[in-house]
């Protein structure tokens, strides 16, 4: 596996990856309505992706594809981390958090915190991040609950 900086031409790919992700493995944890506005079929990706610019974005490739993404602002929020459905536990998610995790102690980051969904919050449990509240976020008026998590580190 590759990891590597995003860049502009990872748009279509990334929202992708992320769309099929929602549809197909977070299914499992939520309706079809919540994934139905969580992941839209019709964006505007390049507006999508502008989070990704103004962030410290990582994809993961596997024979050239991308099999995983993340990103973390500078202020240590941890907006998005989200792998292939084929690619479930193979390591793909640790991979990319153990580099956010590298690159946040570099930039003298000392936690990090997440809204994590239902579907990743054990994992976020077993890489040490502690729940702090469950959150409901509200899109076009269905409810998606997730958890507000937070990890020391550095």
């Amino acid at each position: 596996m590759n990891i590597r900086k995003y860049n502009e031409n990872d748009n279509n790919e990334i929202y992708k990856l992320f769309y099929d992700t929602v549809h197909s493995v977070n299914i499992k944890d939520y309706n079809l309505e919540q994934v139905n506005v969580w992941a839209k079929e019709n964006i505007n990706i390049q507006k999508w992706c502008e989070k990704f610019k103004n962030s410290y974005t990582l994809i993961a490739e596997e024979n050239e594809n991308i099999v995983g993404f993340s990103n973390i602002d500078p202020d240590g929020y941890f907006d998005m981390l989200y792998v292939h459905k084929n690619f479930q536990d193979k390591e793909v998610a640790k991979t990319l958090l153990n580099n956010i995790e590298k690159y946040s102690i570099e930039n003298n980051i000392n936690s990090i915190i997440v809204y994590s969904s239902i579907t990743a919050k054990s994992f976020f449990e077993k890489m040490g991040f502690k729940t702090l509240e469950k959150n409901i976020v509200i899109r076009e008026n269905i409810e998606l609950p997730n958890y507000l998590m937070a990890k020391e580190i550095g």
